[in-house]
């Protein structure tokens, strides 16, 4: 097999007709690969991806031709999928006022344009999930925000029209199922790409504690940090130390970390597909 790309995350090789994407134990903040991996986290993040796409197949197809037809070095962890022709977006969604979105709100009233209401607090319920696209950016850059607008102008008002409607298709169906588990699915990031009929297919991960943020719905109050299952953890303690995205080493992240870390991970897989973690 050749390698072919290699993410902040996710490894790519081609084999034939059929691409094999890997999941790899390293953990990305802002952009930022850290220097530390976090064991296990791979095969966690393949087998809740795949929990999810089997939910979400009547929603919209998927790139994963066979999750055992992988080399055994990387069994566990690795999906062979169809090649496509990635989109190049960033598909976010918001449920909940955090993050980088929270900052653009407190600034200008809205998040990628979309106006919201006066008075939202860390971690507030929005009135309806919001479509906040970034660009896809390379491994050692930074994905911007941009409007919708923008978006459209990039891919076409019908393609990005399709993915904004998916994504939030896909936002709602997970956060429902989600919810009845006992967790909020407070943002999160999809990516698609189109197949060799030009059928809009989602790709790479779906709805893990990576690409998402899961809080404890029991805990859940405006105003503050929420309880989290997911790699805000790992974010709030690389700022804790002092360090900052664009400084030119990141820091080791100590056993203690990691070890939580890992907990948070299994904790969301076990809790939402109601299987063991072993």
């Amino acid at each position: 097999m050749e390698l072919i790309h290699q993410g902040k995350v996710r490894d790519v090789y081609a084999d034939g007709p059929d691409l094999i994407l890997v999941a790899s134990n390293r953990v990305s903040v802002f952009d930022v690969i850290l220097p530390t991996e976090i064991p296990g986290k791979g095969a966690l993040l393949t087998a809740l991806s795949l929990w999810w796409f089997e939910r979400l197949a009547d929603i919209v197809p998927n790139h994963v031709v066979s999750a055992e037809d992988v080399p055994a070095e990387f069994a566990g962890r690795a999906v062979r999928v169809k090649r496509l022709d990635m989109v190049k977006v960033e598909a976010v969604v918001r449920g909940y006022l955090t993050g980088s979105g929270l900052a653009d709100y407190r600034e200008t009233g809205a998040v990628c344009g979309i106006a919201l209401p006066a008075g939202l607090e860390d971690g507030s319920r929005l009135p309806e999930p919001i479509f906040t696209p970034t660009t896809k950016a390379d491994v050692g850059e930074h994905d911007e925000p941009e409007t919708f607008e923008q978006t459209a102008a990039r891919l076409g008002p019908d393609l990005a029209g399709r993915v904004r409607d998916l994504t939030l298709e896909v936002y709602r169906r997970g956060s429902e199922i989600a919810l009845a588990k006992g967790i909020i699915i407070a943002d999160t990031k999809l990516e698609f790409g189109l197949d060799e009929d030009g059928v809009l297919t989602l790709a790479d991960e779906v709805l893990t504690s990576d690409s998402s943020r899961f809080w404890d719905a029991a805990a859940w109050k405006p105003g503050r940090t929420q309880p989290s299952f997911d790699k805000q953890f790992v974010r709030d303690w690389a700022i804790s130390t002092g360090w900052r995205p664009d400084d030119p080493e990141a820091p080791e992240i100590p056993e203690h970390i990691v070890e939580a870390t890992r907990d948070r991970y299994i904790e969301a897989y076990e809790l939402l597909t109601g299987r063991r973690w072993s």
